[in-house]
């Protein structure tokens, strides 16, 4: 567990970088929406081409894809249903905190996660897979159209594939599926841009702590609340009934679909947010608390399914 602990230190940081450079005067606040934009539309596409064009296809669509499938939606689902019906939240806010509720880091958290945990990075790939090629789709559609007020059918569907994220990953999954090898002399730069977003959406991250209390009244704290007990709480707990007595996983799948269940938010919902300018602070507060959340919900995983 000691890398594990060694991945909280690395994020921790870069956030915490981010947040001084914010205090200190070192970038003002023009740069959030900046580095939003720079993340979202250059950087992530290369980061998300490269991670799903090197995946094994195997692994990708692997048994635990329903399970992480079907327990994610179920958590997005019921924060749709209690923002909608019970606290009147406008659709777009809806699914910024359907997100927050059961979209995970399973790329830069997931992956040493499942490295040091479950024994194999590749544990991480179909939920990653997943994400990339269902949710995010979905989410980004509907906030480009209730947004940037996409009416039609033809401005949503444009809108949505010629989005850099869902361009970068349909193409890295076409690559992996086709059996290309990519050279070096094509890969290798790709990469080199593709992890520079990752500290990049840290460090955004951090700067929006910046003279903004966790948790203040008015800012979406009952969201906030409610997302992340149905992240920490509620997924792994599904994933594993559903994985122990729906679809009968031997004991090593059902312990790492359960800790894939229990990752944190991930930074590319406070991304989203950001760059639809919808629930930004939901997004963060629930990112940093399920971050900081799930290191107990791991260890107590790995104590008693480990």
């Amino acid at each position: 567990m000691g890398s594990v602990f060694t991945g909280f230190a690395v994020i921790a940081l870069a956030v915490f970088v981010g947040w001084l450079a914010g205090r200190t005067g070192v970038v003002g606040p023009e740069a959030r929406p900046i580095l939003a934009r720079l993340t979202f539309s250059v950087l992530a596409p290369f980061l998300l081409f490269s991670v799903l064009a090197t995946a094994d296809v195997r692994a990708l669509f692997s048994v635990l894809l329903p399970v992480s499938a079907l327990a994610a939606v179920a958590m997005m689902l019921v924060f749709g249903l209690v923002a909608m019906l019970v606290w009147r939240r406008d659709l777009a806010r809806t699914v910024v905190g359907s997100l927050a509720s059961g979209y995970v880091n399973g790329n830069n958290f997931g992956i040493p996660i499942a490295v040091y945990m479950l024994g194999d990075a590749a544990y991480s790939a179909p939920i990653v897979l997943l994400q990339l090629l269902l949710f995010a789709p979905v989410a980004l559609a509907i906030l480009g159209a209730r947004v940037e007020g996409r009416t039609s059918a033809v401005q949503i569907v444009r809108g949505t594939f010629t989005n850099p994220i869902i361009v970068g990953s349909l193409a890295g999954v076409a690559v992996a599926v086709a059996g290309i090898e990519l050279p070096p002399i094509v890969l290798e730069p790709v990469e080199l841009l593709g992890h520079a977003a990752v500290p990049l959406m840290l460090i955004s991250f951090g700067l929006s702590l910046n003279g903004r209390r966790m948790l203040a009244a008015g800012s979406g704290r009952r969201e906030v609340l409610l997302a992340s007990t149905l992240k920490l709480v509620a997924m792994p707990a599904v994933a594993w009934l559903l994985g122990r007595f729906v679809f009968g996983l031997d004991d090593t799948a059902l312990y790492a679909v359960t800790v894939l269940a229990a990752l944190p938010t991930a930074q590319n919902v406070f991304n989203f947010a950001q760059r639809y300018d919808t629930a930004e602070i939901v997004a963060r507060d629930t990112v940093f608390i399920t971050t900081i959340g799930c290191l107990p919900v791991l260890l107590a995983l790995a104590l008693l399914l480990g």
